[in-house]
Formats: structure tokens, sequence, C-alpha cells
């Protein structure tokens, strides 16, 4: 007697989803990540400004570092 091993995933069709760069497989048991799913993910990121400046420090009065660190002369 001839024993025929076979698996599960023997006869299941490999599932594809099409992207922008092409057809691509999607592994089994997993799901392609929504539109929605991502835009959750993008809400959850901390805000970065649109422009990437320096930010001048805050030297001035209470918040000056430079002026707080001199002696006194008298």
């Amino acid at each position: 007697m001839t024993h025929q091993a076979t698996t599960p995933t023997a006869n299941i069709e490999p599932q594809t989803e099409h992207t922008a760069i092409g057809e691509q497989f999607v592994v089994q048991g997993y799901q392609p990540v929504s539109q929605k799913e991502r835009l959750d993910h993008q809400a959850r990121l901390p805000m970065q400004p649109k422009r990437r400046c320096v930010q001048k420090p805050c030297d001035v009065g209470l918040f000056d570092e430079i002026r707080r660190n001199q002696l006194d002369l008298f």
C-alpha cells in the first residue's frame, strides 16, 4: 500500500492582487493592507512640518541660558 502525502494547500490557487508595480502574490492567511488601514496608520503618526526649517532658539529673557551662566561683577 502506497500512501500519498497531500498537503492541504496543494489544490488552492494562489491569490494575487494588482498593485501600481504589477501583479503580486498574497501569502495565504494574510489579507492585503486596505486603504483604510493605511490612512489609520498615517493618522497615528506624529505631525511633521511641511517645510524643513531650523527653528531659532528662544534665548531672550527668562530662557536665555548664556546670560544665566554669567557671574555678577559685584
